[in-house]
Parts: structure tokens; sequence; C-alpha cells
């Protein structure tokens, strides 16, 4: 089997750890592959080099058995991208970490520990977390674990646009705001909490749209997870619609955005999130 690796760029711990867990896999005839940088920072290191894991692009993770990532939320996103229906473990290097399980103490062993029930089985013990995809009329973006923003051209003053938001056909609210956040109950409590909406328990299937500055009649809505939202940018002079804040599609007003439940969750490998205690690190 293989497992493939995605540690934080320009961060020495997650280097470290990375050829750790690289050379233990070894002793449980674990192939491993990483994604390019990994690899490129990680040649100097002797267990790396005795390992000598394959290296590919992080879109091709989704041919591992298993893929590990270690960091913060932002290095396992991108891991996410690339690892489909694989099944994905995060490695919490200290940051807030809600996608992350795996204090770094435990993590080699407790990924042996995985690898070896996938040997045995044939299949890793996983948990699904949904993700929204967004389309317009000839485009669509890669699924987000956290969010999709629709925007303006610009946040402040001068910037943003007229949205008009429907759920299901039926029209929520219409006027000027920076932007509308949709997001799922995993990025509840990332940049939709930032900008005013609410918690929501993973275990709720729901999705939350959030009016981002909005001048007035946008609170935000809690629907189902079900529903097809749809967010039209009708004035403005350009816009954007943002993926888990990196992927990016440019639109041209007036133009309608979809942002329905993919048909394909994360699972999730590895020991379960304490959310209430995760909620106490944003204090």
């Amino acid at each position: 089997m293989t497992v493939g690796i995605v540690a934080q760029r320009d961060n020495d711990r997650a280097m470290s750890l990375a050829s750790e867990l690289a050379d233990r896999l070894a002793d449980v005839d674990a192939s491993v592959a990483v994604d390019e940088t990994t690899g490129e920072a990680l040649v100097d290191h002797d267990a790396w080099r005795a390992a000598r894991p394959a290296s590919r692009p992080v879109d091709a993770m989704c041919d591992c058995d298993l893929v590990v990532s270690i960091g913060g939320d932002g290095t396992f996103l991108y891991a996410a991208r690339g690892a489909g229906s694989t099944p994905l473990m995060g490695v919490n290097l200290g940051e807030v970490g809600f996608l992350n399980a795996l204090a770094p103490e435990e993590a080699v062993e407790t990924v042996v520990a995985e690898v070896e029930h996938i040997q045995k089985t044939g299949s890793a013990r996983t948990r699904a977390m949904p993700r929204l995809r967004a389309s317009g009329p000839d485009w669509e973006l890669s699924p987000a674990l956290n969010e999709v923003v629709v925007q303006g051209t610009h946040r402040g003053s001068g910037g943003g646009g007229e949205f008009e938001v429907r759920v299901d056909g039926a029209l929520y609210t219409s006027g000027h705001a920076d932007g509308v956040l949709v997001a799922t109950p995993t990025g509840s409590t990332a940049y939709n909490l930032s900008e005013g909406g609410p918690l929501v328990h993973p275990d709720v299937p729901a999705l939350v749209v959030t009016g981002m500055a909005p001048d007035d009649g946008m609170p935000p809505l809690t629907v189902s997870a079900d529903s097809d939202v749809s967010v039209e940018l009708t004035d403005a002079e350009s816009g954007v619609v943002v993926s888990d804040g990196r992927v990016r599609q440019e639109i041209s007003p007036p133009e309608r955005v979809s942002l329905t439940r993919a048909s394909e969750p994360i699972r999730l490998a590895g020991p379960p999130l304490d959310f209430f205690t995760a909620l106490g690190k944003l204090a």
C-alpha cells in the first residue's frame, strides 16, 4: 500500500515529522509518496534518503491508500484537494487545527496503526465530512471543504456589489454587500465565523449562508445540507468566486453561481476531533 504525505511548506517541524514518518512506514512495508514541495524540502534528511519516497503532484494523491497532512488547516485543505475520496489524516502542529485531530507526539504510531489496519482489513476507519461545489454557466470549481465566497470587485468603500440569494429557487434576500459566503459545518468555524456567521456542530447536516458586510436585510441563514443555494451577482464592475480561499474563478455580472453539496465527501481517518475542545482554542 502507499501512504501520501503532504507537509507544511517552510516548517522545519513538519518536515522533520514527515521524515520520521516515512522512515517508520518502511518498517511496516508501506510505500511513501510525497507532494513535490515536500520532496524538494527533504532531500537532505538522512531518513528521507534511506526511504527514497516517490514525489508526485498533490493532485495525484488520490491514487494513494491513505494521505497524511502535517501542519495546519491550510495544509489540510491543500492535501484534501488532491486526496479526493482517499482517506485523509491530519496532524496538528499547534494551530487551531479543526481539521487536524492528531497531536504530533502521537502522529507516527497512530498513522502506523491505521496503515496496519488497512493492510489487515482492506479499508480505513473513516467518517465523512461534506464538501461544497460551486458552478456557473460554463465552469465548475473543485469542491470546498470549508466555504465558497462570491464577492464583488473588492471589499470596503466603493466595492462589493448587488446580490440576490435564493434557496431552492425561492428568493431569500437581495441587496448590496461585500460578498456572500456559503459554508459547510466544518467551515462554520473558519471564515464564516469571522464574518458573523453561526457555529454549526459537525453532526448537523446543514449549509450556512452569511452576508459579508451587507447594507441590510441579509442575516445569516442555516439551511438543509441538500438545499440548492444560488448567489447572483447582479451589479458590480466584476466579481470572483473563491473556494476554500485558494481556488478562484472570475465572473462577469450579472452571473449566477450555484452552490450544492458535493456528491463526494472527504473521508477523514484517525481519532475523532473533540469539537468543543477545539473551540476553546479560538478564544
